[in-house]
């Protein structure tokens, strides 16, 4: 098995040493993003989940982009909340909107103490290609 491991120019500037995606046998494994503008990486978060959780998905969309994926070859989703009672619900509310057709990825979300950044949300994706 080969791996290809992918670093995206024009994707969100890594907060720790890692790839943004790595490719192995068809399957993509994207690394979680955070909430950071990928032009201004220094400037503060989005405000809420809601803007969070549409910042992380830009990202990872940047990402799914620059290898030639989108959205629709997501298989499975992994999602982390700082703050899972208050945020889950308005994060359920959004997430439809982000997959057309109703054709939703399998996703596993978790509570958690902290995320880098002091994020409130962060997201990672495993996609396959056609």
């Amino acid at each position: 098995m080969s791996l290809i491991h992918h670093m995206i120019s024009a994707g969100p500037r890594p907060v720790a040493p890692f790839s943004h995606a790595v490719e192995a046998d068809g399957w993509v494994f994207v690394t979680g993003q955070m909430p950071t503008d990928p032009d201004a990486p220094e400037a503060p978060l989005p405000a809420g989940i809601e803007a969070q959780t549409r910042r992380v998905m830009d990202n990872l969309e940047l990402v799914l982009d620059g290898i030639g994926l989108g959205l629709e070859h997501v298989t499975m989703a992994r999602i982390y909340l700082t703050e899972f009672q208050r945020d889950y619900a308005a994060l359920n509310a959004l997430w439809p909107s982000f997959f057309a057709g109703g054709k939703l990825p399998a996703r596993t979300t978790v509570g958690v103490t902290a995320l880098a950044v002091g994020a409130l949300v962060e997201i990672d994706l495993v996609a396959r290609r056609p």
